[in-house]
């Protein structure tokens, strides 16, 4: 008996050494941070060398997604109510599920640098903008430009009625987003239970993915085909981790942002591209601005989405689009049934792309262009990407790799 009570004792006091704060990242943005990677599409990071070892931290042996048993989620936005539980795939938005955004493999990613247990709060919502709905108090009111205002007299629009709708929308989901943070750390065993109030908590980092509503955003940015036609955005975004870090008394909470790259690179652009060339640019370039200023430096870091945009899926598209496009010629000067114009296409379809295109375009894309094609592979890299940034600004890849080498 009383070896067994020693055995307990050191066991208890071997966890007690061991245990250590629950490390929290928030997560917020917009339909993008929601996510809309069908799981359906995992099998296709499988299909690219250079990311089939991302599918296997993704899914087990057996083919069936991960769960994470150091990693917790609190998710609103993405569906009617909250969820909560181990970090799996389901987190994404709801709608025709299961799905994923960054979320799954930032956790997955991100336990790989912490032994600590981990606690994510995620908070989107679909179609959300900076400059409205995402506006901090310290960015001050939405004020409206001379074009807005020129435009909207000569609509005959009711200027004062717009103006305090606009009001009425601004900040809205700030509020909700540090609503919810706050009410999650304030009862962190509805989530984790069995966190552990003795060792406490850490605020460890904030993740912003965002920017469409924005980006097409062509009133409250008149100017942003032109350099730096966006640099309200810039603004707002300073004012915004400012407030962050001011609402929840933490000063240096690393910031990592996830610029928008859909699309992929806009040097690669193709020929149907380039008129959206130079705006597309100019948002990214807006959006990762703050992380050079000064009193960013070191803790605010931005990661270019673009990079892990998938060349292939969207080389097979345009092909396949091109031959949508011959077929639909094919039947209107044809006129053809519409029983036909499908034989049509899909004969044209067959002959025109490869097997490997049509694998990759059934097994890669689950949704449209400006939601990354709904590819896993593409979210999956992005929420890779965030949680590898996360590590540097907080050392911890480095504390990773020295406890690989001793």
């Amino acid at each position: 008996m009383k070896l067994s009570l020693t055995l307990v004792s050191t066991l208890v006091l071997a966890a007690q050494l061991h245990a250590k704060p629950l490390k929290v990242f928030l997560l917020a943005g917009q339909s993008n941070m929601q996510g809309h990677g069908k799981v359906s599409t995992f099998e296709h990071i499988g299909m690219d060398p250079a990311t089939k070892p991302m599918l296997a931290e993704m899914q087990n042996a057996d083919g069936s997604p991960k769960v994470c048993e150091r990693v917790w989620i609190s998710s609103i936005g993405c569906a009617d109510a909250e969820q909560t539980g181990k970090l799996t795939t389901g987190f994404g938005a709801s709608q025709n599920g299961p799905k994923i955004g960054p979320e799954f493999t930032f956790g997955l990613y991100m336990q790989k640098f912490t032994d600590a247990p981990i606690l994510l709060i995620k908070t989107a919502w679909g179609g959300k903008s900076l400059n409205t709905d995402f506006r901090p108090p310290s960015a001050g009111p939405y004020v409206f430009n001379e074009t807005q205002l020129a435009n909207l007299q000569k609509q005959g629009k009711d200027l004062a009625a717009i103006k305090a709708a606009k009001e009425k929308e601004t900040g809205v989901h700030y509020r909700l987003m540090v609503e919810h943070v706050k009410k999650v750390l304030g009862d962190i065993k509805r989530v984790v239970p069995d966190y552990d109030s003795a060792q406490g908590y850490e605020l460890a980092g904030f993740v912003w993915f965002q920017g469409w509503n924005d980006m097409v955003d062509s009133s409250t940015y008149p100017n942003r085909d032109k350099p730096g036609g966006y640099d309200a955005y810039s603004e707002v975004m300073a004012h915004f981790i400012r407030d962050v870090r001011k609402e929840l008394n933490a000063p240096k909470l690393p910031f990592v942002i996830g610029v928008l790259g859909v699309g992929g690179p806009t040097a690669e652009y193709g020929p149907d591209q380039q008129r959206y060339k130079a705006t597309h640019q100019n948002f990214r370039d807006a959006m990762a601005a703050p992380a050079q200023l000064p009193e960013f430096k070191g803790n605010v870091a931005a990661v270019l989405a673009e990079k892990y945009w998938d060349r292939e899926l969207t080389a097979a598209k345009a092909k396949e689009n091109e031959i949508k496009q011959r077929a639909k010629k094919l039947a209107t000067g044809g006129k053809l049934t519409p029983a036909e114009e499908k034989a049509a296409l899909e004969k044209m379809r067959a002959e025109g792309l490869t097997e490997r295109e049509r694998q990759v375009l059934e097994k890669g894309i689950s949704n449209l262009e400006f939601h990354y094609l709904g590819s896993a592979k593409i979210l999956g890299g992005v929420g890779k990407g965030l949680a590898e940034a996360m590590a540097e600004l907080k050392q911890l890849k480095q504390l990773n790799q020295l406890k690989k080498t001793n």
